[in-house]
């Protein structure tokens, strides 16, 4: 029976367990693959982009910020990449926008720092994606855990997320 319970969701048998993430690209059919690598503590994006041999220029991180109104944004940059903050405001259309504390990442997002996927967060936030994102066939951004990575088209990310591509990158 809890071998059954496990299989049902999604558990065991050398079966990737699913996250809100892939639940989401499931559920609208989306394209995409998982690249999954093992760590059990935060590392960084360009670690990420070592271990999982995704290229650096289209590999993605998820920042969350809030803005003057005390809504929140999400912000998909290049990992190398610093978010220009007076972009980002002037793009979701705020006087300023500063980025969430880390202790308040799980209670915003339902994620972890290091596991923050623009996909499949407990609510939908406006999401700005870094106009470079349309000069790659495909990106990888997280896929709502540690240790897992999704390979996808980036206009499929724009319209999964409702996202518009700006450029937020800081010169």
């Amino acid at each position: 029976m809890l071998l059954y319970l496990l299989q049902k969701e999604g558990i065991g048998l050398g079966k990737e367990a699913k996250t809100n993430a892939m639940r989401m690209l499931d559920k609208k059919k989306i394209a995409y693959e998982a690249l999954t690598y093992e760590v059990d503590t935060f590392i960084d994006g360009m670690h990420c982009a070592e271990l999982t041999g995704a290229p650096v220029d289209a590999s993605y991180k998820t920042l969350v910020m809030q803005g003057k109104s005390k809504q929140y944004y999400v912000f998909v940059i290049p990992i190398a990449c610093e978010v220009d903050l007076k972009k980002a405001a002037r793009s979701v259309g705020e006087k300023s926008v500063e980025m969430i504390h880390v202790k308040d990442i799980t209670k915003i997002t339902g994620y972890v720092r290091g596991g923050c996927s623009p996909l499949g967060m407990k609510k939908m936030f406006p999401t700005v994606i870094d106009e470079s994102a349309k000069n790659f066939a495909e990106i990888y951004v997280s896929g709502g855990r540690i240790g897992l990575t999704l390979k996808m088209k980036p206009q499929d990310l724009v319209a999964v997320t409702n996202a518009q591509l700006v450029d937020i990158q800081a010169e």
